[in-house]
């Protein structure tokens, strides 16, 4: 066995398969983890299936699938808001694509994380790049992830050919259904796909009651279509999202709507051994949460209803070619983003204000990318460089509006609210040929983040924290400089007939790490306008964004064994600490440490899956963020998986079998009145529930 078998992650399974998929053209696992999503059609002339595929379902979110990889975890934000984390860094520190596309989130408070537009029966694999993203993919602080779409491809045999992928799920914890896929038609020089899906639920059981103001429902739909010429191969895609009402028990409020439309073209040719590819794309984000549809209601002149939007505009050309014994890569791409946020109270047509007035970020960069053979080495060599420019408008108030706000409006108009800044990333990636099984890798790589737009021109003091959740009330700095990550890390991949392990540890220094830090020296004394109105907000303590100093360090391992027989066992084990290298403090939202284990009897046609997964008390928390700790817990699961006939497949299981009540650790503090949870108190994960699943493909 090739360390190329244990390249991929099964995302059904809980765990790294043994023999996982094999991509026969993709990149060497030393690069990326595939985790392949239940449903997806399986050609043998590249693929193998040995693990089954039929993990717990937990609702059409991919994040649940992310976080169950090594290094991965899930921040829950609500049922369609949770994001990507991975070895400590989430939200738009992290280089995250839904089918390749880059574009902005439209809610300030990122409820609408880039995977929330990626819904679980839509998507045929999550690609993430192992340990930092190319710099090819573009820019980021570190990893990444790319949510690809299901499609009928290009026939290959001369005839028409007619597929689809589909999937039908239920739980019974939420009585949700997930329903959603593709199907199309295509030859060998076309190709066209229709795509579609519809999710919805009800609040979420636990062992003591119900979480209130969990519900959901969101639905897509769209094409995809490919022609391949004499010219070059065109592609188009388009896909329009309504997210409907849902609850964001974390944020002191919930969506009302999310309408969102995507757009994009491609071109791609073949000139001998040189590709040409080229890509422009346009997203379009509008966006209204309140606080009063989906909780109890306060009292009028405190109703809020805040509409937000966010339009990305973008392109990418590169040149591949072979070059000094290997392949490079040269490409240009960019990005113009434009948002702005209303705040209203409906009750009152008097009382609107900008807090994020006409924002607009630009970005235009180059990259090089080599990969190849160096001496014994396989290697990938990048380098990118990126020129960013920001800039707002005026903040405008209506006349509801009391003094205070309208002193701050005034000073923040009279800003140099413009700026430019230059950011330059450098991967080197090493990585040894399989040789008796094992392949040793490593990384050293130089990576840059722009501060958000939230960060920087949040000039009113108010609860919007680009997804951190944690009831603070922050003030944006004008001057803030980008991130820089030093990133190191080394490991091996093992793989027999029998076993496979792959350990991997890792280090990042991060300067001028953005965090929120006390507003002054005088905290809890309000003697400044921006602490008078924190306080009539709700926090006399508000932080402002600031550069600071932090390191993010950890171990991960995913591994398995073959016993004689149809028994094989799989786990996965993450670690990774993050802490303050500037004050004695740690880091927000840290995933705590955790184990999840598998033990799988694999028929012919049938599988079965016990599952525990352990998780260790967090008490190393972030006393800046009023963070508390969590003790650790244990859940049980079970859930198997049986190949109807070719084609059908039938899933099912029972999650958390002994109802156990436990606390996620990155699952935010309950803001919500409705339901069990009080108010103030963590999230508790789901209760027992059954799931179901049915995947048609052909």
């Amino acid at each position: 066995m090739s360390t190329r078998s244990i390249a991929s992650l099964l995302a059904g399974a809980s765990l790294t398969a043994l023999a996982a998929p094999v991509f026969a053209e993709g990149p060497d696992p030393a690069l990326q983890d595939v985790i392949i999503v239940t449903g997806t059609p399986i050609n043998p002339a590249t693929e193998t299936r040995v693990t089954p595929e039929a993990g717990p379902l937990q609702g059409g979110d991919v994040t649940y699938l992310s976080a169950r990889t090594p290094g991965g975890a899930r921040i829950g934000n609500g049922e369609l808001s949770g994001q990507m984390q991975y070895r400590g860094l989430f939200g738009e520190r992290l280089n995250l694509r839904v089918d390749g596309q880059r574009f902005a989130s439209g809610g300030p408070n990122l409820m609408d994380p880039v995977f929330h537009y990626a819904p679980a029966p839509l998507v045929s694999a999550v690609v993430i790049d192992r340990g930092v993203s190319p710099v090819s993919e573009g820019p980021g602080l570190a990893g990444g992830a790319d949510a690809v779409f299901k499609r009928i491809d290009y026939a290959q045999d001369g005839e028409t050919r007619f597929g689809y992928d589909l999937t039908l799920g239920g739980r019974s914890v939420n009585d949700s259904v997930s329903t959603g896929g593709v199907m199309g038609a295509s030859g060998e020089a076309w190709r066209f796909n229709l795509l579609g899906a519809w999710e919805e639920g009800a609040d979420t059981e636990f062992g003591d009651g119900v979480i209130g103001g969990t519900a959901f429902e969101r639905g897509v739909f769209g094409l995809s279509a490919g022609a391949r010429t004499d010219l070059g191969e065109f592609t188009l895609d388009l896909r329009r999202q309504n997210t409907g009402p849902s609850g964001n028990p974390p944020f002191p409020m919930d969506i009302r709507y999310f309408d969102t439309d995507f757009a994009r073209l491609g071109y791609s040719r073949d000139f001998g051994e040189m590709r040409l590819e080229a890509r422009a794309h346009y997203t379009d984000v509008a966006h209204l949460m309140d606080n009063f549809s989906l909780r109890p209601a306060p009292m009028p002149m405190r109703q809020r209803a805040t509409f937000a939007d966010a339009t990305t505009r973008g392109g990418e050309l590169s040149v591949s070619f072979p070059a000094l014994g290997g392949d490079l890569e040269l490409g240009i791409d960019g990005e113009v983003v434009e948002h702005d946020v209303t705040i209203t109270n409906p009750n009152n047509s008097d009382f609107f204000v900008t807090p994020f007035p006409d924002v607009e970020t630009e970005r235009f960069g180059g990259f090089a990318e080599w990969t190849g053979k160096a001496g014994p080495f396989n290697t990938q060599l990048g380098l990118r460089l990126d020129r960013n420019g920001f800039d707002a408008g005026e903040a405008s108030l209506g006349p509801a509006l009391p003094m205070g706000p309208r002193r701050l409006a005034s000073a923040f108009n009279g800003a140099d609210r413009s700026g430019d800044d230059t950011t330059f990333d450098a991967v080197a990636r090493v990585w040894t040929p399989e040789r008796h099984g094992f392949s040793w890798r490593a990384t050293l790589a130089r990576k840059q983040n722009m501060p958000g737009y939230i960060q920087r021109y949040g000039w009113l003091p108010i609860k919007a924290s680009g997804g951190l959740a944690d009831g603070n009330i922050y003030i944006g700095d004008l001057s803030l400089d980008p991130e820089t990550a030093w990133i190191a890390e080394a490991g091996l991949d093992y793989a027999s007939t029998k076993a496979y392990l792959r350990p991997t540890a890792f280090v990042r220094q991060i300067d001028d790490y953005i965090q929120g830090v006390p507003f002054d020296a005088t905290v809890g004394v309000a003697d400044t306008p921006v602490e008078m109105i924190a306080g009539m907000n709700g926090d006399p303590t508000p932080l402002r964004w600031a550069n600071v100093d932090a390191r993010l360090y950890g171990f991960d391992v995913d591994g398995g064994y073959d016993f004689a027989g149809p028994l094989r066992l799989d786990g996965v084990f993450s670690y990774v600490r993050g802490e303050r290298r500037d004050i004695d403090d740690n880091l927000y939202r840290i995933a705590p440490p955790n184990l999840t284990v598998g033990l799988t009897w694999e028929a012919d046609v049938w599988s079965a899956t016990f599952e525990t997964r352990a998780v260790a008390d967090q008490d190393e928390v972030s006393l800046t963020n009023s963070e508390e700790a969590t003790d650790g817990h244990v859940v049980l699961s079970a859930y198997g998986e049986w190949d109807v006939r070719e084609s059908v497949t039938l899933a099912a299981g029972v999650e958390n079998l002994l109802d156990e009540v436990y606390l996620e650790h990155l699952a935010g503090y309950n803001r919500n009145g409705f339901g069990d949870v009080p108010i103030g108190e963590r999230i508790p994960g789901a209760g027992r529930g059954v799931f179901v699943r049915l995947s048609l493909a052909r």
